[in-house]
């Protein structure tokens, strides 16, 4: 992508519309679109890498999940399939061992599981016993952003111990909590609101007008054309915001029992809400938690309200109301939206030009679940996706059965393609990088 820096205006990466972040610009980046432009005298600033950890409860089914194939010319599987106009940008990962679930210590097959699949440490009976992946990494390369790391939710279930409502750890014991109401998010990125903003019909953006406009007038047509671009994304997640139910825009968060119907509005805000985040450079680290460990939810949208996702996946698909065809049927249906939105996500970044590249390109994002059959709280043979091409040294478009650690995985990727300097990880004795890296 060429660059054009005029003589009216230099726009740094850290330039701010008010008290709003901006998009990534052409004017911000070097000639070649491959670093930030340098302002006279100063050395250009390599374009930073960001890291998103993805999760879904309750396991997957492998024969619906994992492709058969092996290589480049692996066919993407039934719950895989929407993730079919980004074949090119997945590298497939099976056979992973969440080796610390096998560890002696307290709870249940889903506890020790999700505190192994997060930190590669033993569940401390509560939660888990060391830092999470997200967090080794941010306290390595977060410190520069506004936000070290952001923690996004969609479930909201009352049900559950701190291990099964968390996946970002900051150390043993210590959640840091996913933000699961879109508003506060937003506010969070944005600024907060005055009370009764949704129904004065008010914008955060009002603030900024003016000052909108005198910038476009000294940024070329393609930049200008791309702040609008991004006013009027922030102005529709405000009108989506605006138009959830009550329940959605308390302070405090409701209490369910898993029957979300709004689920799928939830997810993609909360979707867009991190891409803005990732998109205007306020984080490089984040982790996003569609479904509780062990959850609990129904599908309505889906049109399957006979049994919880709990039974479905733990009892080979034969729930009550989902025997035989049926149930098999109800676990690819809902594994799919899993993957549907994760599929989304990636959209959102692929979509938003940064550098040479989008944003896509500049990120990693990994895809995991505590287990790789719930049903048996399986925890060898374990699925993951690795998506994105963070530092652009990423082997993809292919399936890999592979033979090591969760935390051989996770070193690779913070080390290897995060340049984190991480060094270690629990679990981890070797690295995957003549898979991952490619030559």
């Amino acid at each position: 992508m060429a660059n054009v820096i005029t003589e009216r205006i230099r726009i740094s990466r850290r330039t701010l519309l008010g008290g709003l972040a901006l998009p990534p610009l052409v004017s911000m980046f070097n000639s070649t679109g491959t670093a930030y432009a340098a302002a006279p005298g100063k050395t250009s600033a390599p374009i930073e890498s960001r890291f998103v950890l993805w999760f879904n409860g309750n396991g997957v089914p492998e024969r619906y999940w994992i492709p058969t194939e092996t290589g480049s010319d692996f066919v993407l599987s039934p719950c895989l399939r929407p993730l079919a106009p980004f074949r090119d940008q997945i590298h497939v990962l099976s056979g992973l061992d969440n080796a610390a679930a096998a560890l002696p210590g307290p709870g249940n097959g889903h506890h020790n599981s999700m505190s192994a699949l997060m930190s590669c440490t033993t569940f401390t009976g509560r939660g888990a016993g060391g830092a999470s992946i997200d967090q080794a990494i941010a306290g390595k390369i977060g410190g520069d952003s506004r936000f070290r790391s952001l923690q996004v939710g969609v479930s909201q279930e009352s049900f559950g111990e701190s291990i099964q409502r968390n996946m970002s750890w900051s150390g043993y014991d210590r959640a840091l909590p996913p933000e699961m109401i879109p508003h506060r998010l937003f506010d969070r990125l944005f600024g907060a609101r005055e009370e009764g903003w949704v129904n004065r019909k008010r914008s955060i953006l009002d603030a900024v007008r003016e000052d909108a406009k005198t910038l476009k007038a000294k940024l070329p047509t393609d930049d200008a054309q791309r702040v609008d671009e991004h006013l009027a994304s922030v102005r529709d997640l405000e009108r989506a915001i605006a138009g959830l139910p009550e329940e959605y825009r308390r302070v405090d968060p409701p209490e369910f029992d898993g029957d979300m119907k709004d689920w799928p509005r939830i997810a993609k805000i909360q979707s867009d809400l991190l891409a803005q985040a990732l998109i205007t450079r306020q984080t490089r680290v984040a982790s996003y938690m569609l479904t509780k460990c062990q959850g609990l939810a129904r599908f309505p949208w889906l049109g399957y309200t006979a049994a919880r996702h709990h039974d479905y996946t733990h009892q080979d698909g034969k729930a009550p109301g989902a025997d035989g065809l049926d149930g098999q049927r109800i676990l690819r249906d809902i594994c799919r939206w899993h993957v549907e939105e994760f599929a989304y996500l990636m959209a959102r970044l692929k979509a938003t030009p940064e550098g040479d590249g989008t944003l896509l390109d500049n990120t990693v994002l990994l895809f995991v679940h505590e287990h790789a059959e719930a049903n048996s709280h399986k925890n060898n043979g374990l699925a993951a996706i690795v998506a994105g091409n963070a530092s652009k040294r990423l082997a993809l478009g292919q399936h890999t059965k592979v033979t090591g650690t969760v935390g051989d995985l996770y070193l690779t990727l913070a080390d290897d393609v995060m340049q984190s300097g991480l060094g270690k990880y629990p679990t981890a004795s070797k690295k995957m990088s003549e898979i991952l890296i490619s030559t």
